[in-house]
């Protein structure tokens, strides 16, 4: 299958790389608008990136089990602070997700410092490489994404603080070194937002369908028109949840 003259093909990995990032994120980001807690992923999300610069300062394998397990125990480990700051400081807990945020940021800035290929490797973390994923690399996702969909389909929002925050971490992880931290963001806040004001079962349809058609059309645009993908994801998803509310019920008027 050719679309002027580029086999969609080639963009096959990545775009099931972007279903199993909106598997868990678009109902895990309905429950983030609903806790108030919209940074969290991206806070989690630059933890686990951290975890990847930290294992990946020695001569691991950036594809390899230590490198997964250090980004997946930092994000944990970021998780259980949050919960933590949560319980303890609750009324200023988005400012404390935002503090977590920047010093995760910032030390991954200085560990990379002096490293040739530190840049790189770290605008690979935030922008990612979504085009580069190959079908291998989707194997150990796929199978945790199907565990973390089992998971809140059973429990939904009955889960406790520890385990949302737990849950979502390693959401995140997986998704993280996948298509980046930018993505990640996107993904989880943006199709939410659409359907904000849609009721029942098509408030998860039309996120699904917003998250979808904003990785396609990226994807397709990003060949044609010779641009970094992730980027040009994002503009997507933004348009395409734009016309979705627009489109939508309006909210009900607010009294004076």
């Amino acid at each position: 299958m050719t679309l002027g003259g580029f086999d969609l093909l080639i963009v096959l990995p990545a775009f099931l790389a972007g279903l199993l990032v909106l598997a868990t994120h678009i109902p895990l980001g309905a429950q983030v608008l609903k806790r108030g807690i919209v940074f969290i992923d991206l806070a989690i999300a630059q933890i686990a990136a951290l975890g990847v610069i930290i294992a990946g300062s020695g001569s691991l394998d950036p594809q390899g089990w230590a490198v997964q397990l250090a980004a997946g125990v930092a994000a944990v480990l970021g998780a259980l602070l949050l919960t933590w700051t949560e319980k303890r400081w609750p009324d200023v807990q988005e400012a404390q997700i935002g503090v977590m945020f920047i010093l995760a940021a910032s030390a991954s800035l200085l560990l990379v410092a002096h490293n040739p290929h530190g840049g790189e490797h770290l605008q690979d973390l935030l922008a990612g490489q979504i085009l580069w994923v190959n079908y291998h690399q989707l194997l150990m996702p796929a199978l945790g994404s199907a565990v973390i969909v089992a998971v809140l389909a059973v429990f939904g929002d009955r889960l406790l603080r520890i385990g949302f925050y737990l849950v979502f971490a390693l959401a995140v992880t997986a998704s993280v070194q996948l298509v980046g931290v930018y993505l990640v963001f996107a993904s989880l806040i943006v199709p939410s937002l659409a359907v904000r004001h849609y009721g029942g079962r098509r408030r998860l349809a039309f996120a699904y369908l917003t998250g979808v058609g904003g990785y396609a059309s990226g994807l397709v645009l990003s060949i044609l028109l010779d641009l970094p993908s992730g980027a040009l994801i994002v503009w997507c998803l933004a348009l395409l949840a734009m016309l979705v509310y627009a489109a939508g019920p309006k909210p009900a008027a607010q009294p004076a």
